[in-house]
């Protein structure tokens, strides 16, 4: 297993932390992305919405060359000072600063789902990959989302996904990443927490409301929630680890699309 890095992060909810135990679910969901990644990843690789670095230390050991790119420019210059044997910049997306044909596979995770023209996001993807290369992102699975989420501009169903794919690459396959029954038992309990808070929305503000408006008691209330869920006395939210977490061929019932674009 890749050694931990430690760097100053900026958490909230929607950047789930390793060290915060109420987090741990979401923390290993997202980790398995990097996991299935690692076994596919080669050559030149390029990390479009790096983060805090989650899955650095999985996928550096795989290539030749790793670069990342980030919006919080406090966060990639703690990932320069400790891993700099990569190549980290920080910049907002898209437009991505790099040259065509450049990267022989781009992984890019929990990030299109942020992006104000995914249109554009896509095709700059496609751009700046070689011939024949390919890249490999997730997204929720909007289906099984609980609630809207105010700092997404917009979730996808796998069909709608593929579609938009096809356009800017040459062949498209979605799968997904589900879990086993321990994680879907933390899935139902987290359903009934949320419809149970939903039950006071009775003017559907979730979808009516600005989303700037909602995103602080969006925080609260989501926090709330997972820290209510960790206290269960059968330590399930701690319990749970990326092995929990499967990859599907039915992305359409899986809790994240994972889409696999070739050029």
């Amino acid at each position: 297993m890749p050694h931990k890095i430690f760097i100053m992060a900026v958490y909230t909810t929607e950047i789930a932390s390793e060290t915060i135990t109420s987090d741990n679910p979401i923390h290993q969901r997202l980790l398995k992305a990097y996991v299935l990644a690692a076994e596919r990843v080669h050559g030149n690789l390029l990390e479009v919405g790096c983060g805090e670095g989650r899955g650095v230390t999985w996928l550096m050991p795989k290539v030749e060359k790793f670069s990342a790119i980030d919006k919080i420019a406090s966060i990639i210059d703690g990932l320069k000072k400790k891993l700099p044997q990569g190549s980290f910049i920080s910049g907002n997306i898209p437009p991505l600063p790099y040259d065509d044909n450049s990267f022989d596979c781009i992984v890019s995770f929990q990030v299109i789902e942020h992006i104000a023209d995914d249109n554009f996001f896509l095709k700059e993807i496609s751009r700046v990959l070689k011939p024949n290369g390919f890249a490999l992102m997730t997204t929720p699975n909007r289906p099984l989302s609980l609630s809207r989420n105010p700092w997404h501009e917009r979730e996808y169903t796998a069909d709608e996904l593929t579609l938009l794919a096809k356009k800017y690459f040459s062949d498209v396959e979605m799968k997904g990443i589900t879990g086993n029954e321990k994680v879907m038992l933390y899935y139902e309990r987290n359903k009934r927490s949320v419809n149970k808070l939903m039950r006071w929305d009775v003017f559907d503000l979730q979808h009516k409301l600005p989303a700037a408006v909602l995103r602080v008691p969006y925080e609260m209330l989501n926090r709330l929630n997972r820290n209510k869920l960790n206290e269960a006395a059968d330590d399930l939210a701690a319990s749970i680890h990326y092995e929990d977490y499967i990859l599907s061929d039915e992305p359409s019932k899986s809790l994240d699309l994972f889409l696999i674009a070739r050029k």
